[in-house]
């Protein structure tokens, strides 16, 4: 083992159902690759989520936000239970959390693997390899709008999308900046023919900044970028989007790629003015927790992205390079396999 020259704080959030089962397998895969790249992780663990609610009453009390700001990260299982209402944990915690971190980048990668289902066959391995950069707080989920006359037959309900021109921009810049870093592509997805205001200030934005980066810019609304997706996914590298629109066609790059249980995601501040957030996006699975059937597949590679924004990149191509092995090899049946599968490829990286 390496000599320790740097630790990295981080907060182990294992939430409800599958989440701790995933994120123990990815606390330890973390632990090896530190150990073989000659880092350290000091390890915290706080209670948060739909069982800590249901028997105290508290979804994020504000000691332990403050606690939480002093985290260099924090990764995050899953959070709900079916007797927790909607809203309560999304609302609460999720939201309130991206919003008190200033988490304004959620970035999904969507990467075809060999040994998984999804589009395998339809598709070659490098043709499904794009990252969606969404906008994670304002858009539809700002939490502007509301509702009168309740129970009555003229109940009106609204929803406001607020984008402001620093938003926007501050989620463009990043979506450019990642762009340049891989072919120079950037695709603007919107509705910029329905929702003319936010649209057409996105693209407003969208044509300065790329020409600020140098990158090339296109543009596809987002139905016809659905089938794009689905047909042709090589015209696609980075995308950049907002809120709403990221929060869906994230889910199809998952599907696209195997399902749900292979999609990591980071919820960031590129700032670095408080920690990210990552997380598996499989949410809790309360019909198989307990079980011993969880794929941890999607929080390891989470715990890649974790590793990559602390600069740790050779850990975090260690990561995926371990998941990358395993599923060609075969994937396992059960998260116990998984882990030991895992380790052992990581094991031989330290050879």
């Amino acid at each position: 083992m390496a000599g320790v020259s740097r630790t990295h704080v981080i907060t182990h959030l294992p939430g409800d159902g599958v989440g701790p089962e995933v994120t123990a397998v990815a606390r330890a895969c973390v632990d090896e690759v530190a150990g073989n790249r000659g880092f350290a992780v000091g390890w915290r663990s706080c209670d948060l989520g739909g069982e800590h609610y249901l028997s105290t009453g508290e979804v994020l009390p504000d000691p332990v936000l403050a606690e939480l700001r002093t985290s260099d990260a924090i990764l995050l299982g899953a959070v709900g239970t079916p007797a927790v209402p909607p809203g309560v944990l999304e609302r609460g915690l999720l939201l309130r959390l991206r919003r008190e971190l200033d988490l304004y980048i959620n970035l999904r990668p969507s990467k075809l693997r060999a040994g998984v289902g999804g589009a395998v066959g339809k598709h070659e391995l490098s043709d499904l390899d794009f990252v969606i950069v969404r906008e994670n707080t304002e858009g539809l989920y700002a939490g502007a709008g509301g509702s009168v006359h309740q129970g009555t037959d003229f109940e009106t309900a609204t929803e406001e999308s607020l984008n402001t021109w620093a938003g926007v921009r501050r989620c463009v810049r990043y979506a450019a900046s990642l762009a340049a870093a891989r072919s120079g592509r950037l695709t603007l997805v919107h509705k910029t023919n329905v929702l003319t205001n936010a649209g057409g200030l996105w693209q407003r934005v969208a044509k300065d900044v790329a020409a600020e980066a140098g990158v090339e810019l296109s543009y596809a609304h987002v139905d016809a970028a659905c089938l794009w997706m689905v047909d042709d996914p090589k015209r696609f590298d980075v995308i950049v989007t907002d809120n709403l629109f990221g929060d869906i066609i994230s889910d199809l790059g998952a599907a696209l790629t195997g399902g749900l249980g292979y999609a990591p995601s980071g919820n960031l501040n590129p700032d670095k003015t408080g920690p990210s957030i990552f997380e598996p996006v499989h949410g809790s699975a309360p019909d198989i927790a307990g079980k011993g059937l969880a794929n941890p597949a999607g929080a390891v590679l989470s715990a890649g992205l974790m590793l990559a924004h602390l600069g740790e990149e050779a850990a975090a191509a260690d990561l995926d390079a371990a998941v990358n092995a395993v599923l060609a090899a075969g994937a396992p049946a059960t998260t116990g396999e998984w882990e030991k599968a895992l380790l052992a490829r990581l094991a031989e990286g330290d050879a």
